[in-house]
């Protein structure tokens, strides 16, 4: 489990009252599982949160974590460390980095990886998120939009021309990329 201490709390809930009612934190990893991984934290605001979050409870203020990644927070911590003109958060994560070098990931795991790293923080942006459902027998990517991607009149052209155009590139051994969402244009929508 992870855990936060309670001047980290403090300071936290002391950053959130400058922002946006409802805006909570978010934990994430950058490449979880690999020797590159990377944590972060950032600000969350309630229209940003999906069923792929656990929700951690703190003082005043909660906690977001893709589901995905929360295994690899086990154990980790985050603090304050204060000096005389200075406060700086530290976060560790002893078991964000995994044992496989990227060289070593099977298929799956590198074009998850490269939504994860590449891909995702970009649409995070538009509030939208693109998942990979699996690679078929014919090394087909087989990708799943959610959130203002579902629905968004660009999202053909978003997968095209960026999407399977880095994913080809970086994965030669990829033979294409398709969408499987059932695209429903609503509210969530980004465009």
């Amino acid at each position: 489990m992870m855990h936060i201490s309670k001047e980290a709390q403090s300071y936290f809930v002391s950053l959130l009252s400058k922002k946006k009612k409802n805006t909570h934190i978010r934990i994430f990893i950058i490449s979880p599982g690999t020797q590159n991984a990377e944590c972060g934290i950032s600000y969350c605001e309630l229209d940003e949160v999906s069923k792929k979050d656990i929700v951690l409870n703190f003082m005043n203020f909660n906690v977001y974590v893709r589901k995905s990644i929360f295994s690899y927070l086990k154990n980790a911590e985050i603090d304050l460390i204060k000096d005389n003109c200075n406060s700086q958060i530290t976060f560790r994560a002893p078991f964000a980095k995994g044992r496989k070098k990227l060289t070593e990931l099977t298929l799956f795991e590198q074009v998850k990886l490269m939504l994860d790293k590449e891909i995702n923080p970009n649409l995070s942006l538009h509030n939208g998120l693109v998942t990979l459902v699996k690679i078929t027998e014919k090394n087909i990517a087989v990708l799943k939009f959610s959130g203002g991607c579902n629905g968004c009149s660009m999202i053909s052209t978003t997968l095209k021309d960026n999407i399977e155009k880095l994913l080809l590139q970086k994965n030669p051994e990829l033979n294409g990329v398709i969408d499987i969402t059932n695209h429903k244009y609503g509210s969530h929508s980004y465009i």
